[in-house]
């Protein structure tokens, strides 16, 4: 897959589709017409592109035709037709954290450090919305608490990091999983109740000098 543009998780295409999660995965199983990049935990990542084939087949459905119909109209589409040109690239923000959390206290906790230096924060309470926001706003760092959805943040941290551009990761916990973290290709591990001293000057690190700097801060 050419990942250059925006990558959907499928909640989020469903919801644009206005279609159950359930129906997309019957049309990819049955009719392998639109057929989306899995990430390392299975999790499913649609292109532009591939939301726009959809979006065609849902239309035709719209219209009166079968699934099948709509995916054979599909095929002959996008065998005749000349590639679509890749959307440009959004300038990423430089100065958005995503503070991916599974507690509202603790992301109004990080964003008032982070609004008193300057940043700009956005919050995501569980895992498919912290994807999901991570490639519509373009973060420059995503906070990760790796307790996040049950337990799916380091798989949340290999995601992120397997993007085109992807953002520094900073991994939190109250757990020892310093070690867990920083194989899941996070740039840098902060333990829980974290210090507002500490986790500010990680957090400028990782943004202004790089992550090996926040990196070696963490550990």
């Amino acid at each position: 897959m050419n990942n250059n543009g925006a990558i959907y998780s499928i909640s989020a295409v469903a919801k644009m589709l206005g279609v159950p999660v359930a129906t997309l995965r019957t049309w990819e199983d049955r009719y392998a017409q639109v057929v989306p990049e899995r990430t390392p935990s299975r999790h499913r990542l649609f292109t532009r592109d591939q939301v726009e084939q959809l979006k065609f087949v849902k239309s035709q459905i719209d219209s009166g035709a079968s699934a099948a119909d709509a995916h054979r109209l599909l095929n002959a589409r996008t065998t005749s037709e000349a590639p679509v040109e890749k959307p440009r690239p959004r300038r990423r923000n430089n100065r958005l954290i995503l503070l991916a959390e599974n507690d509202r206290f603790a992301v109004e906790f990080q964003e008032y450090f982070l609004r008193a230096e300057g940043f700009e924060t956005r919050a995501a309470l569980d895992y498919d919305s912290a994807l999901e926001a991570a490639t519509s706003e373009d973060p420059t760092l995503v906070v990760v608490e790796l307790l996040i959805s049950g337990g799916l943040g380091l798989d949340l941290c290999r995601d992120l990091k397997s993007k085109e551009n992807p953002p520094r990761v900073l991994a939190v916990s109250s757990l020892d999983s310093r070690e867990q973290a920083l194989k899941a290709c996070a740039d840098a591990f902060l333990a829980k109740p974290l210090d507002p001293v500490l986790f500010m000057s990680t957090v400028n690190e990782l943004v202004g000098s790089g992550a090996w700097a926040g990196q070696s801060a963490a550990m």
